[in-house]
């Protein structure tokens, strides 16, 4: 019990100091600017965050610390880190799930990652939902700027106001009033996908993060 207290005292220092780094960021990334150039900065800047799947750092006890270690982050870290930000620029935040398939997605894929997408279990993508001027709007940071040449639906001139595209062709919206929500929910629905599928979904994770680094090379 004493190694899983000093564990947890380790990631909980870590993710408080990365936080602290964070939000110097974010005071530098809005000085100077009024609320729309803020929300718009904070966006861009997230939403060049290289994308990639890593599932590990879905907790939300060490995002910040991964975002910051690894500079790269999948849907749901990234959500967590706007919903953050936009909670201190005042703005109220829904966070929004919408179950996909990644063989449903007009996507190009070679061959192999479309055969290991068709094996895959339904994801669960994670966006947010922002109140801006009375309405709700749709605010998604997934795809990077640099997989826009590829066709991904990069969300490049968000004009702060409207919806944004959605990174996937969703199968349903689930709008949770909490993040715990958000995490109970997912927790649950993971727990129902079939061994055989998690093993296809693993070395869907490799190969399509190798691909993405080759179209950014490109």
């Amino acid at each position: 019990m004493k190694s899983l207290e000093i564990i947890f005292r380790y990631v909980y220092n870590m993710q408080n100091m990365a936080v602290e780094i964070i939000l110097k960021n974010f005071d530098h990334w809005i000085k100077g600017l009024g609320p729309l150039g803020a929300r718009k900065a904070v966006f861009n800047h997230i939403r060049d965050i290289p994308y990639y799947l890593v599932p590990q750092i879905e907790d939300p006890l060490v995002w910040a610390e991964s975002i910051l270690r690894t500079s790269k982050a999948s849907c749901t870290p990234k959500h967590y880190l706007l919903g953050f930000l936009f909670t201190k620029l005042g703005i109220p935040i829904d966070y929004v799930t919408y179950p996909f398939k990644w063989s449903e997605q007009p996507i190009n894929y070679p061959a192999k990652i479309k055969e290991l997408a068709q094996g895959s279990p339904t994801g669960y993508h994670l966006s947010c939902k922002a109140q801006i001027k009375g309405r709700w709007v749709l605010v998604d940071a997934t795809w990077d700027s640099g997989l826009k040449k590829s066709g991904f639906p990069v969300n490049d001139n968000w004009d702060g106001l409207s919806n944004t595209l959605n990174a996937v062709v969703p199968i349903e919206e689930v709008i949770h009033s909490t993040l715990e929500d958000r995490l109970s929910y997912v927790r649950e629905k993971k727990k129902l996908i079939p061994e055989e599928q998690k093993a296809i979904y693993a070395e869907f994770i490799t190969q399509f993060n190798l691909w993405l680094e080759s179209l950014r090379r490109q």
